[in-house]
């Protein structure tokens, strides 16, 4: 994944210092849509992060890979899970090429995109998500946290809190909206 730009965010806070937090600590709590969590916590920095490697390449799959949108979604999800976004990428894109209206493989591809830092290939994902499902709390949690893995903590607690009042009762999105405070506090400790 690219370097995060230094500069100046919400509240005047490095977004280099909230960024390595949600990296080091806090971006372990973060959930993707779909049950999707974000695992593989370390604090050992940018290599092999909370956010998995920085290796930004999607796999080559084979021809038989996956023969149905399921197989292709069961294996997108297994592999996100594992960290392995390269092939998780493959397989998501795989099921929206062979299931173009069902909404969880645009959500799987887009989180992989952004987990491989393809912000350019994600904005894609999410233009098409949105033209398919329309402004859901799903959508607004996933451009969130893509803001937030970018550095635009601004942009990201926009989003979140988008999502948070169609559902305001979502814990996954209290706890996105708590991890950004945090992080922003310690940030500016």
């Amino acid at each position: 994944m690219g370097q995060i730009p230094a500069r100046s965010g919400r509240m005047g806070l490095s977004i280099m210092n909230v960024s390595h937090y949600l990296r080091v600590g806090l971006g372990c709590g973060l959930v993707v849509a779909l049950g999707l969590t974000l695992s593989g916590c370390s604090s050992s920095g940018m290599g092999s992060s909370s956010f998995g490697n920085t290796n930004a390449k999607i796999a080559e799959l084979s021809a038989d890979a996956a023969q149905t949108p399921q197989d292709a979604l069961a294996q997108g999800r297994g592999h996100f899970r594992s960290n392995d976004f390269g092939y998780s990428a493959a397989y998501y894109k795989k099921a929206v090429e062979m299931a173009p209206h069902n909404p969880e493989g645009y959500v799987g591809l887009g989180a992989s995109y952004d987990r491989l830092g393809r912000f350019d290939l994600s904005d894609r994902v999410y233009a098409a998500l949105v033209k398919l499902t329309g402004p859901s709390v799903q959508y607004y949690n996933n451009i969130g946290y893509s803001m937030m893995l970018r550095g635009d903590l601004k942009h990201a607690l926009t989003y979140f809190h988008k999502a948070e009042a169609l559902d305001p009762d979502n814990i996954v999105i209290a706890n996105n909206i708590q991890l950004l405070t945090d992080a922003a506090a310690r940030a500016g400790a």
